[in-house]
């Protein structure tokens, strides 16, 4: 009798727990569930990948400072260069104001054809 009650109860502690690890599979597997831990992952990879750039930029900035010391380019240099000529040639440029239209003064004589202001006689 004893047997048979452990078996019985063997049999049904197994079952509770194939029915509930079955349940629990269907759950992981609904689309639901099967989005939002594509959405975790796709999280997870993005911070992976975010890390990864910022190693990469530090290793660069490392190496691009190793290669500055190598060649030189990290010593002092002596004092501040002049300011650039086009800059003041760009400056004086706009402090002149253009001139209208309106001031240009041209021959209004049209029946002549020895106008020095005709662009056709030039060719």
């Amino acid at each position: 009798m004893f047997r048979r009650t452990f078996w019985f109860t063997a049999g049904a502690a197994a079952g509770v727990w194939a029915t509930t690890k079955v349940n629990r599979k269907l759950k992981q597997l609904t689309p639901e569930s099967l989005a939002a831990r594509a959405a975790d992952k796709a999280i997870e990879a993005g911070h992976r990948l975010k890390d990864f750039a910022l190693d990469v930029r530090d290793g660069m900035a490392e190496r691009e400072a190793q290669l500055d010391d190598a060649l030189g380019l990290n010593a002092p240099t002596g004092p501040e260069l002049p300011a650039q000529r086009r800059f003041a040639i760009v400056e004086n440029h706009r402090a002149k104001s253009p001139k209208s239209l309106e001031d240009t003064t041209h021959n209004t004589n049209t029946t002549s054809t020895t106008n020095s202001y005709n662009r056709n006689e030039d060719h």
